[in-house]
């Protein structure tokens, strides 16, 4: 699985030699997370064009980047005015078609005091409109989804797939490689080792609790007690951590870019032919869960094979236990949302 990335090393990662063009969009790219998370996939060598699409300020967004002399193309959209009769949302047809990836970190940001869950009927409505789109314009494209409450926002895409009759398990994906890149980077401060050769599998969902991170999986490290249960719940709860230190102005904008970049950029290198491990919430027979995240395969088309996750200890059997309820609550959430 690969969660860490030196930035300096971005231009040097891939062969360019590809036969097809790569193109990306973000929706939600004028945002606290898009316009990071579009400046890191501007700098990329596997990206060809990065359509930037959001409800305000994306042509902007895409001027800017534009300047930046990488190889790809940008182009900034916005939604198409209304109309009678009701057409397609042209500027979104636009940014989404021959996409092969698409991003989506579109949706209002959490404030203090706010739980994922408190965010979800705005951004539950949004992604159910925006995934509207990709069903129509381009089908065939990994669905990268962002917004939270990601527990419920990929079932609700799922079911918006399915009834456009166009629903593939192997190209919808929840990112939770934040989970991962905070829980490699507190064991590395831990250690006194560099996170970018830790890796820590995480499993479970992308929310508090259903967050659960295996330490016990990491090679030469045994953890106190103590240890154990502060950098479990600071895995979990690190999107308060940022929240509260930013007061009222944000959440995890810059730490989210970074770890959706490294995402995309490991799927679209799977889809060049190259061997990606990744952790992801994808549909699952795993658990009891209809949708878990767990180490997954990508390869041309998306996930090819969902993987197991090892052995659990006691502590972690503990929190497995507290998670699955809460977890399948909100899946059951997010289907009902879709389907009334």
């Amino acid at each position: 699985m690969l969660a860490s990335r030196s930035l300096s090393a971005i231009k040097k990662s891939f062969s360019t030699t590809r036969s097809m063009s790569n193109k990306v969009a973000v929706l939600g790219a004028a945002g606290g997370i898009g316009q990071p998370l579009s400046l890191l996939l501007k700098l990329s060598p596997l990206v060809d064009e990065l359509a930037c699409y959001d409800v305000m300020n994306a042509p902007g967004v895409a001027a800017d980047l534009s300047h930046i002399p990488t190889k790809s193309k940008v182009t900034g959209s916005l939604p198409s005015p209304g109309a009678w009769p009701r057409r397609s949302n042209e500027g979104l047809g636009e940014a989404l078609t021959g996409a092969k990836v698409v991003v989506i970190p579109a949706g209002v940001p959490r404030k203090p005091g706010m739980t994922r869950d408190d965010l979800f009927n705005t951004n539950a409505s949004i992604v159910k409109t925006l995934v509207e789109g990709c069903a129509e314009f381009c089908p065939d494209a990994v669905l990268a989804i962002i917004s939270n409450p990601v527990n419920s926002t990929v079932p609700i895409a799922a079911e918006v797939l399915k009834q456009r009759g166009v629903y593939d398990p192997r190209k919808l994906c929840g990112v939770t490689t934040l989970d991962v890149v905070r829980a490699n980077t507190f064991v590395g401060a831990l250690l006194n080792k560099d996170p970018a050769q830790v890796n820590v599998t995480v499993i479970g969902g992308h929310a508090g609790i259903t967050i659960l991170p295996l330490f016990s999986q990491v090679p030469g490290w045994k953890a106190s007690q103590e240890q154990l249960e502060a950098i479990t719940v600071r895995t979990q709860f690190g999107g308060d951590e940022v929240v509260q230190a930013k007061a009222g102005a944000g959440s995890a904008t810059l730490s989210m870019a970074y770890a959706g970049f490294l995402f995309t950029e490991n799927v679209l290198k799977a889809m060049a032919g190259e061997s990606i491990t990744q952790c992801a919430y994808v549909e699952s027979n795993l658990t009891e869960a209809k949708y878990f995240a767990s180490p997954c395969k990508f390869g041309k088309n998306g996930v090819e094979e969902v993987l197991g996750y090892g052995e659990l200890s006691a502590y972690e059997q503990g929190w497995f236990d507290k998670m699955m309820p809460e977890l399948k609550a909100q899946i059951k959430k997010g289907e009902e949302f879709a389907n009334k």
